[in-house]
């Protein structure tokens, strides 16, 4: 089972990224590479970031239809800086995470 809202992608080896950096180009992160997946409660700081950075550490993707999300979750991939993406259905990206054997955790 793979996912894709447009935003965010799982495939065969990979979690895709989309409108990530300065060019919107997308981040691919190897399933092998991921250390940890923490799903989040996205606060005010965090779901009202559109772009860019909120928290030192973390890294949003273009993503303009996240305040009206409340679900996030932090991917560490063993780099200083870690994505967080707010899919559409986050039911389902667990689902197509663990399909690929990567585990998510929660986070209070």
């Amino acid at each position: 089972m793979d996912y894709d809202d447009g935003l965010i992608a799982t495939t065969g080896d990979a979690l895709l990224i989309r409108r990530y950096d300065v060019l919107l180009r997308s981040r691919r992160i190897p399933y092998s590479q991921i250390r940890e997946v923490r799903r989040i409660a996205l606060g005010r700081l965090r779901r009202f970031r559109i772009w860019g950075t909120a928290v030192p550490g973390e890294w949003f993707n273009l993503d303009p239809r996240r305040p009206r999300k409340r679900i996030g979750f932090v991917i560490d991939a063993g780099r200083p800086i870690r994505p967080v993406i707010t899919p559409a259905d986050p039911d389902g990206l667990v689902a197509a995470l663990s399909a690929h054997n990567v585990t998510v955790g929660l986070r209070e």
